[in-house]
């Protein structure tokens, strides 16, 4: 199978206006609506307090970007459904491969006369061959993806045909969108001999003559398989890593126990959770390995500890829908008979696992806007500057840099708690809240 690896050069700031208009014409009929559109558009930006004309493309970091480049997208994918696609796939199965059905009668005519060791010489020399005609010249097929402005096109044919629908792509988009492949991203890949790269994942052509299935037929050949790049895990791993080793991670010995433990498996669970489709995703051990390390380097860190002591200390053994797997928690009592609050590392299985998920409309979370920090997020509920009891929120900056800037002699008392507590956030209440941003002193805590 090849792979057609294609990308468009500079999709978001290339996409026509004029096009943009007549496909959103086609479906609404709002002209108040269609100028509102061609306003965002067409508004400009200020660099260096100079204004800039757009000419085209879709502001970018806009919450509509990515709708719109969708919406003008769409044409292409209707191209390939509906002229690609039936144009390229032809036949509904491969003819038998002669060499391996000459060798298979051969098989049954001397398992007849009772030469069941030349027939069984000869049935394992069939495994080294197809059982179908691989340059069947009446089959054909083709299968199209696209992400945002990525797309994959999987072709199983000669590549002269691969290169004629690179061609033919690029020509409609050319014609009909006013868009260019980007020639050093737009490659034809085959699949046996080397990967192609979709979206952080690897893909490739799995071809093995070990592999059967019940009934003793090779059941993997030409199956597409999902594979974590080796780079991935390399770049993953590099943030908590010093000249190869483990290290830990200072910036964060002012959490708590149960945040630096929760972000450290979120991290983790995210990354997991992504490859959940590839074969090879035991090679996020590596990555699980040196974030444990540097977990647990961490703990030892914040307490003056060896790291012998914090593996005692969080040791637990957890239950996962794989069975017990040991690995760390921490335990937050709570008051008010509610249940305690539970953070954990490990108990996330590494096996390929394509079953679908179910989603859920309300899904229970941990992490809340309501606090910098997580213990305080679930637990405070007080004003850190008037010590209100009422509703509370919570005060950001940019930077802590931004807590002082030059000029100003005598901060007021919320700047001087952030700076001293290294913070970007404060929770305050809802008065303290709009007496920080109208620049009025805050009220005095009780």
């Amino acid at each position: 199978m090849w792979f057609v690896e294609g990308d468009v050069t500079d999709c978001f700031g290339s996409l026509d206006h004029s096009i943009m208009r007549s496909i959103l014409a086609e479906k609404i009929h709002d002209g108040r609506f269609l100028r509102l559109i061609d306003g965002l558009l067409q508004a400009g930006y200020l660099e260096d307090w100079r204004y800039h004309a757009t000419l085209s493309g879709c502001p970018q970091g806009g919450i509509v970007s990515p709708v719109l480049s969708n919406i003008y997208l769409d044409r292409l994918d209707q191209y390939i459904e509906q002229t690609l696609l039936p144009a390229h796939n032809q036949g509904a199965r491969r003819t038998p491969y002669r060499p391996y059905m000459r060798l298979w009668q051969r098989a049954h005519k001397l398992e007849q006369r009772g030469d069941r060791d030349g027939g069984r010489t000869l049935r394992k020399q069939m495994t080294t061959m197809p059982s179908r005609d691989p340059n069947d010249p009446s089959y054909r097929r083709l299968h199209y993806c696209r992400y945002a402005d990525d797309w994959r096109l999987g072709f199983t044919g000669p590549r002269q045909e691969a290169e004629q629908i690179k061609t033919e792509v690029g020509q409609f988009l050319h014609e009909h969108l006013k868009l260019e492949l980007s020639p050093a991203k737009t490659l034809i890949t085959h699949g046996r001999t080397k990967a192609a790269r979709f979206l952080g994942y690897e893909i490739v052509t799995l071809h093995t003559d070990d592999k059967h299935d019940r009934r003793g037929h090779r059941s993997i050949n030409a199956a597409i398989g999902l594979k974590v790049p080796a780079d991935v895990v390399h770049a993953k791993c590099q943030p908590y890593l010093h000249h190869g080793k483990p290290i830990r991670r200072t910036e964060r010995i002012v959490d708590t126990d149960f945040s630096i433990v929760t972000q450290f498996q979120a991290e983790f669970r995210g990354v997991a959770e992504y490859y959940r489709l590839a074969f090879n995703r035991h090679r996020l051990g590596r990555l699980k390995y040196v974030m444990e390390r540097s977990l647990t380097k961490t703990l030892a860190r914040k307490y003056r500890t060896r790291v012998a002591q914090v593996y005692h200390r969080y040791h637990a053994v957890l239950d996962t829908e794989h069975g017990p797997r040991r690995g760390l928690r921490v335990t937050v009592d709570r008051d008010g008979g509610k249940p305690p609050l539970v953070a954990q590392w490990g108990g996330i299985s590494l096996a390929r696992d394509i079953t679908p998920r179910p989603l859920y409309d309300n899904p229970s979370r941990i992490w809340s806007n309501r606090r910098s920090e997580v213990v305080q997020r679930l637990l405070a509920d007080a004003c850190e500057l008037c010590g209100a009891t009422e509703k509370v929120e919570v005060h950001h900056v940019r930077a802590l840099k931004d807590l002082n800037p030059k000029g100003r002699q005598h901060p007021p008392e919320w700047v001087t708690r952030m700076a001293s507590r290294r913070r970007k956030t404060l929770v305050v209440c809802r008065a303290c809240h709009e007496d920080i941003h109208a620049g009025r002193p805050t009220r005095q805590s009780r």
